[in-house]
């Protein structure tokens, strides 16, 4: 049984009209309606609105992902994120990255 399995998460996110992100990570933090959550493997199923804010995900290298989303919900549930927003840019907040995840002329 190998322990690096259950120490990442499927991740999807996607807005009204795309996909925006998936991947693996380690660590998920969503602007929910109540403030910032954080997501790790085997967290407990969830179920939450998202309001306007920052979403970051840490991919096992240590790489960071962050986007700009405003309204939508997260779900969690068997180590699989999947969060779906009306809106998300990931330019905005002055990343090197397509909204789509992938990388411009990352160095």
């Amino acid at each position: 049984m190998a322990d690096s399995d259950k120490s990442v998460m499927k991740v999807d996110i996607a807005a009204s009209d795309r996909p925006i992100w998936s991947g693996e990570a380690t660590y998920v933090v969503v602007p929910a309606t109540n403030g910032a959550m954080g997501i790790l493997p085997d967290h407990e199923p969830i179920l939450s609105l998202l309001t306007e804010g920052k979403l970051v995900v840490t991919e096992p290298s240590g790489n960071k992902h962050s986007f700009l989303v405003r309204d939508g919900f997260v779900s969690f549930d068997s180590n699989t994120v999947t969060v779906a927003v009306e809106h998300s840019s990931q330019e905005e907040y002055g990343f090197p990255e397509e909204a789509d995840g992938s990388p411009k002329g990352k160095a």
